[in-house]
C-alpha cells in the first residue's frame, strides 16, 4: 500500500511541476501557481498531510532547482497544504480542505512570504503584499479541485468513506 500511495504522490508532483510551469500568475517577486493548489486540495484528501506537506516541499524544491519558482512557494504551498490536509483528516469534509488550503496558502503563506522576499529575497515590498495575490491562486486552484474531487466521487471512482489510502491509514 505505501508503494501505491507512494507512486500516486510522485505522479500528483509530476502533473503540478510539469503543468504548472504553463500555467501561472507572475506578482512581484512570485509567481502563483493554481495547479500548485488543485494538486495541494487533492493530495490533501487523498493522502493526509504527511504527503502532502512532502509533495509541496518537493514540487517548490524542483522549481527552485529547474528556475521556475521562487522561494516564496515554499511558505505558501506547504502551508496551505499542511491545513488543507489536517482540516480533512478530522473532519472529513472535503470544503474545509479547500478552505483550509485557501486560507493556510493565501493568508498565512502571504504574511509568512513577507519575510522570505524581504529579508532572504532583498525585496522592498508591504508586509501584506502578497496575500491578495496568493489568496487569488489559490481561490480558483482550489475550487477547481474541489470541482474535480466531487466528479471522482460521482463516478465512483474514488469512495471517500470507504477508502483506507487517505490520511496516513494504509
Amino acid at each position: 500500500m505505501k508503494t501505491k500511495k507512494l507512486t500516486y504522490a510522485a505522479l500528483l508532483t509530476a502533473i503540478c511541476v510539469v503543468a504548472g510551469n504553463f500555467i501561472y500568475i507572475p506578482v512581484g517577486a512570485s509567481k502563483c501557481f493554481p495547479v500548485q493548489h488543485i494538486v495541494n486540495v487533492i493530495a490533501a484528501v487523498t493522502l493526509g498531510p504527511a504527503y502532502a506537506v512532502s509533495m509541496a516541499f518537493c514540487v517548490s524544491l524542483i522549481r527552485n532547482i529547474l528556475g521556475t519558482g521562487t522561494l516564496l512557494a515554499f511558505p505558501g504551498s506547504m502551508i496551505g497544504a499542511f491545513l488543507a490536509a489536517i482540516l480533512f483528516k478530522y473532519t472529513g469534509k472535503k470544503y474545509l480542505a479547500v478552505a483550509g488550503e485557501i486560507f493556510g496558502t493565501g493568508v498565512l503563506g502571504g504574511i509568512v512570504a513577507y519575510p522570505v522576499a524581504a529579508y532572504i529575497m532583498g525585496k522592498s515590498v508591504a508586509f501584506f503584499f502578497y496575500v491578495v495575490p496568493f489568496l487569488i491562486s489559490t481561490t480558483g486552484g482550489s475550487i477547481i479541485a474541489y470541482i474535480l474531487l466531487k466528479a471522482l466521487e460521482m463516478s465512483k471512482v474514488i469512495d471517500f468513506k470507504t477508502d483506507n489510502t487517505r490520511n496516513g491509514n494504509a
